[in-house]
């Protein structure tokens, strides 16, 4: 009896076929939103987002759920794990340790600002931490990060968007509004990159607020940002440790869902990216490759997350996250700008991003 030949159902891209149509799909949509945004400015998330949920009518098909999920999940993970490729040990440790602790305070107190308000309106803890942790570090990018170590349900997603799309709304107002308050307050170029840095949400508009100043803000406030980025690394175990039987709970009551580590694997590549980065063995091209494909992977990843939602559900969230994540952007500029006028000018040291 002739045994039948295995049929090879691996596309000669290395993906699985039936992955194809939702990859495909997601890398459409993301190369449009990169491409007006390019044309037009504005933000590139944003406009995946909005892209993707023009195709929620997908998001039931057999033929794109597979692609779809695998580009909200695996692709979104690597797209975090890679930003370790923007930081260096050298960059952290010359902040100095005032600088260092104005910031960390920043990052905490944001967090803990969160979870109490969150509480007072009603949310979770998961949602509460989500939408701190989003404003505290490095806005969308941070908000799909901890929401990968979360327990997983059709809430958490709803409310995941709606925390990237208004932490991008915010991040953008954050990049028009801050310059002008620190031109209003006359804070020099130190000083005013450590306001923006370690205020404003996405690292992009971090760039773009600082150099609307001065070359000298720019690279102070993008060194600062960087730091709260690196913080990333710490606050996902942090948070990893404190749902773990929560997530154990939604992925036992998933049928086929595999348990997930305590230290996902992303954060395993973002940690050695730095190490690696931090002794010189990021060649400065590689690094700028790097860096564009862990934005790329964003991008898709979000654009995927955007065909899974659609706008009824962005609006069943209500009006209190985005009035969360308000008090929240408030409440972190205003310990940064109290912190500034309360420390020593000769304490408050940050090293030339170059």
């Amino acid at each position: 009896m002739l045994s039948t030949p295995a049929v090879d159902t691996t596309h000669p891209t290395g993906l699985p076929q039936q992955l194809l149509p939702g990859v495909a799909l997601s890398c459409v949509i993301a190369m449009a939103a990169t491409l007006v945004s390019t044309l037009h400015g504005g933000p590139q998330f944003f406009y995946a987002l909005f892209f993707g949920m023009a195709f929620h009518y997908l998001s039931h098909d057999v033929k794109t759920i597979p692609g779809i999920e695998f580009c909200s999940r695996t692709v979104l993970r690597l797209g975090v794990g890679l930003l370790g490729a923007r930081i260096t040990a050298s960059q952290i440790a010359g902040l100095g340790w005032s600088t260092a602790a104005i910031v960390i305070a920043a990052v905490v107190t944001t967090l803990l600002c969160g979870v109490l308000l969150g509480r007072r309106l009603g949310m979770n803890r998961a949602e509460s931490v989500l939408s701190g942790g989003a404003v505290a570090i490095c806005g969308a990018s941070a908000a799909l990060a901890i929401s990968a170590v979360l327990p997983r349900t059709k809430e958490s997603e709803r409310f995941t968007l709606m925390v990237v799309v208004t932490v991008t709304v915010l991040s953008t107002l954050a990049m028009v509004i801050y310059p002008l308050v620190a031109k209003l307050l006359h804070l020099p170029p130190e000083l005013a990159g450590l306001f923006l840095g370690g205020t404003i949400h996405d690292v992009a508009q971090v760039v773009g607020a600082g150099y609307m100043l001065n070359p000298e803000t720019g690279d102070y406030a993008t060194i600062v940002k960087l730091f709260r980025v690196s913080m990333l690394a710490v606050v996902v175990i942090v948070v990893s440790s404190i749902f773990k039987q929560q997530r154990a709970a939604s992925e036992s009551a998933c049928v086929g869902a595999k348990k997930q580590p305590l230290v996902p694997w992303f954060l395993w590549v973002f940690v050695a990216l730095v190490i690696i980065n931090s002794v010189g063995g990021v060649p400065a091209a590689v690094q700028t490759g790097l860096n564009d494909v862990s934005r790329a992977c964003l991008v898709v990843a979000i654009a995927a997350l955007g065909v899974k939602t659609s706008f009824n559900q962005l609006a069943r969230a209500g009006w209190r996250p985005f009035a969360l994540l308000l008090v929240e952007t408030l409440w972190m500029a205003g310990f940064v700008l109290a912190a500034i006028y309360s420390a020593p000018m000769n304490l408050v040291s940050v090293a030339i991003y170059r």
